[in-house]
């Protein structure tokens, strides 16, 4: 989506308590940080990430280490719980591409 697509939504608190729609805001605003460093976090480890499977096989590697993926993907289930391997597999695909398209490995 580009940026003259966005546009702004006033999400109300869903209270007319001014107290507690004040604590609401500050609640949502500690919430867009985190969303803030979990994007950049995300877009990070996805260039990592490509550049780990660009040497490997610049180096007669392959692609992926299955052993590896696997063990993220227990690791975000042991974390996270149901939702992890779900979690691990959209940050896994962003950083090596969808698995099983010939053209695309």
């Amino acid at each position: 989506m580009s940026e003259e697509q966005l546009f702004e939504i006033r999400m109300p608190s869903g209270t007319d308590d001014p107290l507690s729609d004040a604590e609401i805001q500050r609640y949502r605003k500690e919430i867009d940080r985190l969303d803030r460093e979990i994007l950049d976090a995300v877009k990070r480890r996805a260039l990592i990430s490509k550049a780990i499977g660009q040497t490997r096989m610049g180096s007669g590697g392959t692609r992926l280490v299955h052993t590896r993926e696997v063990a993220i993907i227990n690791q975000f289930r042991k974390e996270i719980g149901e939702e992890g391997p779900v979690l691990a597999g959209l940050l896994l695909r962003m950083g090596r591409g969808k698995l099983g398209n010939a053209s695309e490995q």
